[in-house]
């Protein structure tokens, strides 16, 4: 493996996401009951009356069925929103349906909040391609969460929703890349 953090992280990704495309339909169903499962765990340890989420790729880790039981719950969800400048901003989607935007990602539709909305949440999940034994994440290369994070004064517990395979010993890492406070994955929820 080269030396470079930047070329290894893409090798890492690629090889990530040719593991996520070739799951098994099945191993993926199991796995979105045992996501949502942990989830809904995890809030219930952390009594988080509100949260931000992502909404899932097709090969992501499944939280749709997570968020529609939190909003059924009264549990505020705020949705990421890209923006042209790397930054995100935020809205609950109160118009419940999804567009595409930018670089292909699911969004919620609904007014935007800014980017200082995700201040006021209890619990903060993340995608990850992978996560370390320290809690190191390896995103998806855009840096989007890793702004958001680093610009943050205090934050609220952040947890990264990969499959298990994807727990691993050790990610590159660079100087703007942020750690999580843990990990949820089909079978386990874990704190770092």
């Amino acid at each position: 493996m080269p030396d470079d953090p930047d070329v290894q992280k893409r090798v890492l990704r690629a090889e990530l996401r040719e593991r996520r495309r070739n799951m098994p339909a099945h191993e993926r169903e199991l796995a979105t009951e045992g996501f949502t499962a942990r989830l809904q765990e995890l809030v219930g340890s952390t009594d988080a009356e509100s949260l931000s989420c992502y909404l899932s790729m097709p090969t992501e880790p499944d939280t749709r069925p997570f968020v529609n039981w939190a909003e059924a719950r009264g549990i505020r969800v705020l949705f990421p929103i890209t923006r042209e400048d790397g930054l995100l901003d935020w809205t609950v989607g109160e118009e419940e349906v999804e567009t595409q935007g930018l670089h292909g990602v699911p969004e919620a539709v609904g007014e935007l909040l800014g980017p200082m909305a995700i201040n006021d949440v209890d619990l903060i999940l993340v995608p990850a391609a992978a996560v370390d034994v320290t809690g190191m994440r390896l995103g998806w290369g855009r840096g989007y969460f890793d702004k958001t994070l680093g610009s943050m004064g205090k934050c609220p517990p952040v947890y990264a929703v990969v499959f298990d395979s994807e727990f691993v010993e050790r990610v590159p890492r660079e100087v703007h890349d942020q750690a999580v406070n843990g990990i949820v994955t089909p079978t386990r929820i874990i704190a770092f």
